[in-house]
């Protein structure tokens, strides 16, 4: 039976009349996903860089999630058209690349999501699920399509080069970390930082004078806010670690008392 993808995160961002608010799922685990696709955020980000995720607890959160009709981006560890093509054939629509600090390393970014000869994509899709067996018509020909791109600026450098990023043909949009760009500043941990600040703001500035979509990572509510004033297109607010640690200590602040540490026999 011919089947159809879901739209892509490019198709949601493209569609949408507000930016679109999402959050991390960094545990690896399907229960997880499954509980945050149907929390109502816009979309969900599947982290292998630094969450425990392999190909494998990748396909299953993508299959969990599928229920939930979620746009789901998947971040690879690293720029590798091997590993790229691995999470491609999971069924993942949706990449964002880590640490893209040139229009050179977007252009490698983009030949690993496509089939040659616009790319240099392994065609493997009748034995995987991104073309769900064989079962997708025309899935091949037609895969750039099914997948959208993001790229990540993290640097100093990459911020110099953010016009050049976005401009590069198959880079749909730009997402900026604003952590290791403040360690990439001499600021490590000082995200806040008005240099750090001024230097988001301004690929923001060239990211959309490029015609492209930007967000940021901003999971400080006041500061999220003001992305969002700023122009982000979309942004995310969260990860299920968190969200999980921080509900945990407040818990325990509110039921335990201060001095109940204290008296705690340890071993």
């Amino acid at each position: 039976m011919p089947l159809r993808l879901e739209p892509t995160f490019r198709d949601a961002l493209a569609r949408a009349d507000r930016p679109l608010v999402g959050m991390w799922l960094s545990t690896g685990t399907t229960l997880n996903a499954e509980i945050c696709a149907g929390s109502g955020v816009d979309w969900l980000l599947i982290d292998m860089e630094h969450g425990p995720n392999t190909v494998v607890t990748v396909q299953q959160q993508l299959q969990v999630i599928a229920a939930y009709r979620v746009p789901t981006v998947v971040r690879v560890p690293v720029n590798d058209p091997v590993i790229i093509k691995q999470v491609l054939d999971t069924g993942a629509q949706n990449l964002l690349v880590p640490m893209v600090g040139s229009a050179a390393q977007a252009q490698a970014a983009v030949a690993a999501v496509r089939y040659p000869p616009e790319g240099v994509r392994g065609v493997g899709s009748g034995l995987a699920r991104s073309g769900r067996w064989g079962r997708v018509s025309g899935y091949v020909p037609n895969a750039s399509e099914t997948v959208s791109l993001l790229v990540q600026i993290e640097s100093a450098d990459a911020v110099a080069a953010a016009a050049d990023i976005a401009a590069v043909d198959g880079v749909d949009g730009v997402l900026v970390g604003p952590a290791d760009l403040a360690a990439s500043m001499g600021v490590p941990g000082q995200q806040s930082h008005p240099d750090v600040l001024d230097a988001v703001h301004r690929v923001f500035t060239a990211v959309t004078d490029a015609g492209k979509k930007v967000g940021v990572n901003a999971f400080d509510p006041a500061g999220a806010g003001a992305y969002l004033a700023a122009g982000a297109h979309f942004l995310s607010a969260g990860a299920d670690v968190t969200i999980l640690a921080r509900g945990a200590e407040a818990l325990a602040a509110r039921f335990i008392p201060a001095s109940g540490a204290d008296d705690t026999d340890t071993y």
